[in-house]
């Protein structure tokens, strides 16, 4: 009997239209944030067109929301481009991993590199193969460009509109989306303690030190947990402690 082949358009038991299909409902559903911060850009003194060059050049959501806040909250464009530098440092890191994984051609890199995000990034390692891997990304990244960059117009346009945009608390949804894409990946205790500390640090210095300074602040719980976690690990002598030994041995 002649051995049968899959159809082209499935990946491994996934089919195609499944990764689109993910891809698509992650694009859209933070897509349409982009709303949000183009009322809060707005409502903090940037101009259309400055905004929407942030969206269109910048594409990070988290870091275009913590400068814009910390322009809004008074902070100093140079502290305040500095938190966002440092919250967007992380998608060097998934790029770090999806290089590897969607082997683009070397002309290609640098326009995708663009689309390197939480969200994007978050799809991409969800696939079984290497063409769902590149599908989940492309789809993800494309949709979620068009649709942030619009709906960053739109809301540019109509923050007037809205008149006082603190009060319709559309400066939340930018961090309400990241928290959602960052909880469910904080499976183990060390990273709980990080983001805890993270927190801690951020909302405590807030009152007393000037805007965009916290966040860069708060960066500093990833060390202090993991020197803290090799403290614990390796006792005095530099000898493992018992009971990690024992764990080790089970």
């Amino acid at each position: 009997m002649a051995q049968q082949t899959a159809p082209a358009d499935i990946c491994d038991g996934k089919p195609d239209s499944a990764v689109v299909r993910d891809a698509l409902g992650v694009g859209i559903a933070v897509g349409l944030s982009g709303f949000a911060f183009g009322v809060t850009s707005a409502g903090s003194g940037l101009t259309l067109l400055q905004t929407c060059a942030l969206s269109l050049l910048v594409f990070t959501g988290a870091s275009q929301f913590a400068l814009v806040g910390a322009l809004a909250a008074g902070g100093n464009p140079f502290t305040a481009a500095a938190g966002a530098f440092f919250l967007g440092v992380r998608n060097a890191f998934y790029g770090l991993r999806l290089s590897q994984l969607l082997a683009l051609p070397r002309a290609v890199r640098p326009f995708a590199a663009h689309w390197v995000i939480d969200e994007s990034a978050a799809v991409a390692l969800a696939q079984p193969t290497r063409r769902a891997v590149r599908i989940g990304f492309t789809v993800t990244g494309l949709s979620l460009y068009v649709l942030w960059n619009l709906t960053t117009l739109l809301g540019a346009v109509g923050a007037e509109a809205l008149g006082d945009t603190d009060a319709w608390g559309l400066d939340a949804a930018g961090p309400a989306v990241f928290l959602a894409l960052l909880a469910p990946m904080l499976k183990t205790v060390t990273e709980r303690a990080v983001a805890g500390l993270a927190v801690v640090l951020g909302l405590g210095l807030l009152p007393v030190l000037p805007a965009g300074v916290p966040v860069l602040v708060a960066a500093l719980a990833a060390p202090a947990v993991l020197w803290a976690e090799g403290r614990r690990r390796a006792p005095a002598g530099g000898t493992p402690a018992a009971d990690d030994v024992q764990g080790e041995n089970r």
